[in-house]
């Protein structure tokens, strides 16, 4: 699949501050980015820092009064769409060194609290079935509704409440795989079929021997998806972090499949 990607992103700037800015698509084997363009408002071109587990590409910005930017790039998305109910887990000892912190709780994915649920639920499963009725179960037990969290939500006050947005149905999807000791982690992406159309954010798990797109929204298959950064959650994937006091003026995201290319 090919798509097209536009971004414009402006604040205001109570104070001189630092940002930290991830909004490019990874060029990566099966998402080739072309032609990106990523033009920034400040006159020096920001500073690389290490994006997590060296997918994608982060910058260290410095704004004085107000920030702009704009992002444009065509991406290739060649990524086959499996039948994730068919692939086996890998046990723990088994797993690549790499791997074995997405296995671990974070700041908004308590994985030890979900055991009992997950036992409960989905112990009867095994591997991929199990990620699947996951996924399954958390599409139809939450709601989707737009504003019904914030920044502090974690996968427990989303499970309670059953309501919150795709950073909230993400982090209950790599809580429960997590609490069934099935490494997963939280990805930040760009998708033709969101809605309301803005960045993205689906889980990614481990399974046989490497990482799989879910989205437990139901809104991006995994072979439309392009992947911007990867974390334990989204403290480690946020599009912009500010050490600092912003104030949003507006923000616009595309992603339109581009036919024919």
């Amino acid at each position: 699949m090919d798509l097209q990607i536009d971004v414009h992103l402006a604040y205001e700037t109570a104070a001189p501050t630092d940002l930290l800015l991830q909004i490019e698509v990874a060029d990566v084997a099966d998402q080739v980015v072309s032609q990106p363009v990523l033009t920034l408002s400040q006159d020096t071109p920001g500073v690389p820092a290490p994006a997590e587990v060296g997918l994608g590409r982060r910058l260290w910005l410095h704004a004085v009064d107000s920030f702009k930017c704009t992002y444009s790039a065509q991406v290739t998305v060649d990524r086959p769409l499996l039948d994730l109910g068919a692939l086996s887990a890998v046990r723990p000892r088994d797993l690549p060194g790499d791997t074995v912190r997405f296995l671990m709780p974070s700041r908004f994915c308590p994985s030890d609290k979900f055991q009992s649920l997950a036992a409960s639920e989905f112990g009867h499963l095994e591997g991929g079935q199990k990620i699947v009725a996951m996924r399954d179960w958390i599409n139809g037990s939450i709601a989707y509704v737009p504003g019904a969290s914030d920044g502090q939500t974690t996968a427990i006050d989303t499970y309670v409440q059953r309501q919150g947005v795709c950073r909230d149905f993400a982090h209950v999807m790599i809580a429960l795989a997590r609490a069934s000791t099935i490494p997963a982690r939280f990805a930040s992406v760009y998708a033709p079929g969101v809605t309301p159309q803005d960045f993205h954010a689906v889980a990614e798990v481990f399974l046989e021997g490497t990482w799989h797109l879910v989205d437990a929204t139901g809104m991006a298959p995994a072979d439309t998806i392009a992947r911007i950064g990867v974390g334990l959650d989204a403290a480690e994937t946020a599009f912009l972090t500010a050490f600092g006091a912003i104030t949003l003026v507006e923000q616009t995201v595309s992603v339109v499949e581009v036919q024919g290319r």
